[in-house]
């Protein structure tokens, strides 16, 4: 029994002429696809090209005479190793990460 009721035939045609469309659009596609990349490159080119250079040696800002930082205390408590250099095992460890951080003073809860 034929279900088909001569819809393959009348199928072919558009499949053998969207072949033939596939062939020349993608080409097509392509050669639009590398002129775009060409001018995404010569358009970065000019951008840099209009940026200010690097500052010189001679340029650069002076050094401050003093410190521009303080060094506060690690608050999430010591990681230190021993002093004599043997290494820790992993019992030693403790719960590195897990710990909650110790607060100084106790802030009241409402």
């Amino acid at each position: 029994m034929d279900v088909s009721n001569g819809a393959l035939n009348s199928l072919a045609l558009p499949l053998a002429v969207g072949r033939d469309t596939t062939e020349v659009v993608m080409p097509i596609v392509g050669v639009v696809l590398v002129a775009v990349l060409i001018g995404a490159v010569w358009l970065g080119k000019r951008r840099r090209a209009e940026e200010l250079p690097p500052p010189r040696p001679d340029e650069q800002p002076p050094r401050p005479d003093h410190r521009t930082h303080l060094e506060e205390r690690d608050i999430h408590g010591d990681d230190s190793f021993p002093a004599d250099g043997r290494g820790l095992w992993p019992y030693e460890l403790g719960d590195h990460g897990n710990e909650p951080i110790r607060r100084d003073t106790d802030e009241p809860r409402d």
